[in-house]
C-alpha cells in the first residue's frame, strides 16, 4: 500500500498483516484539533464478508476483547461497518511477533535470551490470568479461554511491552455461540 486509504473515520497507512480470515493496518484515528493516534485496524477480507459464522466470531471477538483491560492484552477500541467490510479498532504496538523475534534469533545463529523469554512468557502469563479470571457486568465469572496463544498472537513492542492479542476462538463461559462437539478451534 503506497497511499493512505480513507476507511471510515480511519485512514489506513499500510497492511501489517494479513491471514486466512482478516487482515490488519497500521491505521490512524483523527479527531479535533489536530488530534490523532495510531490505531491498527483488523478488517474482514472480502473474500469471507459474507460467511455469517465467521462474521459471528469476529464480532464476539470485539465484545470480548472490548471488556478486557490489562496491560499485557491489546486494547480494542472499536468494532464498526464500512461498506459491507467488518473491522475492529485497536492499540497499535510499535514491535514484532514473537515469530518475528524467534526467526531472526534463528537467522543470526541465536536463541532469544532465557530472562526475555521468562519476562515474555510471564507478562502472557498475566494477561490470561487476568482474562480467565475475569468478571462481567453482572459480577458472574467469565472463564475466559484465549484458545490460541501462539507466536503470532503475542507482541512485544519495542520498548519492552508485552501484548497478547487475537480473542478471535475465545471462549467465555455462559456465551451463546458455543464449540460443538469434535470442533477443534486453535492451533
Amino acid at each position: 500500500m503506497k497511499k493512505p486509504i480513507p476507511f471510515g473515520k480511519y485512514v489506513l497507512l499500510e497492511r501489517i498483516n494479513v491471514g486466512g480470515m482478516a487482515e490488519v493496518f497500521k491505521a490512524k484515528a483523527f479527531g479535533v484539533e489536530g488530534f490523532e493516534r495510531l490505531v491498527a485496524v483488523k478488517r474482514i477480507l472480502p473474500s469471507i464478508a459474507e460467511d455469517q459464522e465467521f462474521i459471528t466470531m469476529f464480532i464476539d471477538e470485539a465484545k470480548i476483547a472490548v471488556q478486557l483491560t490489562h496491560a499485557n492484552i491489546a486494547q480494542i477500541f472499536d468494532l464498526g461497518k464500512v461498506a459491507d467490510s467488518f473491522f475492529i479498532a485497536m492499540e497499535f504496538v510499535h514491535g514484532k511477533d514473537l515469530r518475528a523475534i524467534f526467526d531472526r534469533a534463528r537467522k543470526r545463529g541465536e536463541t532469544v535470551p532465557v530472562p526475555m523469554a521468562c519476562y515474555t512468557v510471564m507478562k502472557v502469563c498475566e494477561g490470561l490470568d487476568y482474562a480467565h479470571n475475569k468478571r462481567d457486568s453482572s459480577g458472574r465469572e467469565m472463564h475466559l479461554v484465549h484458545r490460541d496463544v501462539s507466536p503470532q498472537n503475542v507482541l512485544v513492542s519495542y520498548e519492552g511491552e508485552v501484548k497478547l492479542v487475537d480473542f478471535g476462538i475465545a471462549k467465555a463461559a455462559g456465551k451463546a455461540s458455543k464449540t460443538q462437539a469434535g470442533i477443534l478451534k486453535g492451533k
